[in-house]
């Protein structure tokens, strides 16, 4: 009785796949929140309101990086003919110390904080299709033995750019 059963509920659930209902699941990096309309975006260069210095064309560059590596629109380099635009006004940059090694006061690992406020705009219907006031990427970063943090800044903000670039656009494109 047992087997005559799971035999039912396994042929259902076959014959509800094979007929197309959709139980919500989807594989990660396949789906896609914005309007099929969206074809082309225009992301200009984020606005910084930190004081740390190349944090605007960093951000912009690896947003563009990630928007181009999913392959999911046409990023355009400018406004005349692009379906949506992506605002992005950078209001937090913070390095916090984490640890520091052996006995001396330096320290090796870092906490960033990278906060932005994030505008997507669909120019044709002219509403707002994604809107943050403060999206937020937190990550560790370590600092090689034998280096302090400032000689290897700009290495970690790259590696910081792509990680939030990575998160916005996941947010972005799978609405999760």
């Amino acid at each position: 009785m047992r087997t005559a059963k799971r035999y039912w509920i396994f042929s259902l659930v076959l014959i509800l796949c094979l007929t197309g209902i959709r139980c919500g699941y989807r594989l990660r990096g396949t789906g896609s929140s914005l309007p099929s309309t969206i074809k082309k975006v225009y992301i200009p260069v984020f606005k910084n309101q930190t004081t740390r210095f190349e944090l605007d064309r960093k951000l912009t560059e690896g947003v563009i990086d990630e928007f181009i590596a999913r392959g999911k629109v046409e990023i355009v380099s400018e406004q005349e003919g692009a379906d949506a635009v992506l605002l992005g006004e950078i209001i937090e940059f913070r390095v916090t110390p984490l640890a520091y090694s052996g006995g001396q006061a330096v320290a090796d690992r870092y906490s960033i904080t990278v906060s932005a406020k994030i505008i997507l705009r669909d120019l044709t219907n002219r509403k707002i299709i994604f809107s943050n006031p403060y999206f937020s990427f937190k990550d560790d970063y370590e600092v090689p033995e034998g280096s302090d943090f400032e000689s290897v800044e700009t290495e970690a903000l790259v590696e910081i750019a792509e990680k939030f670039a990575r998160s916005l656009i996941t947010s972005l494109l799978e609405g999760f």
